[in-house]
């Protein structure tokens, strides 16, 4: 297993489903991932912005989303609620 998959939060819903614990927690995770996704498209379109006017929006988006990665790699549930409200105001 590569650094990368050890930290892949896809990786632990493949390779051991049981990790998570109850319904609830799964919908979080599968929202957070959703989340995740959308703000990493989100970055593309900040980072595609002319003269560099979008780099400190995608640098801001960058950690928050390094940090929702974070929380689900940790299995932090609380982080993670954190991290999905931040992310889902995103825009």
């Amino acid at each position: 297993m590569t650094s990368t998959s050890k930290n892949d939060p896809l990786n632990l819903l493949h390779t051991n489903p049981g990790a998570i614990k109850s319904g609830s927690d799964k919908e979080l995770v599968h929202n957070l991932l959703r989340e995740i996704v959308r703000v990493k498209e989100l970055i593309k379109h900040y980072d595609s912005a002319e003269d560099g006017s979008g780099k400190l929006g995608a640098a801001i988006l960058n950690e928050l989303v390094l940090e929702a990665y974070n929380s689900l790699v940790n299995y932090d549930v609380l982080l993670m609620r954190k991290y999905y409200d931040l992310l889902l105001n995103c825009d």
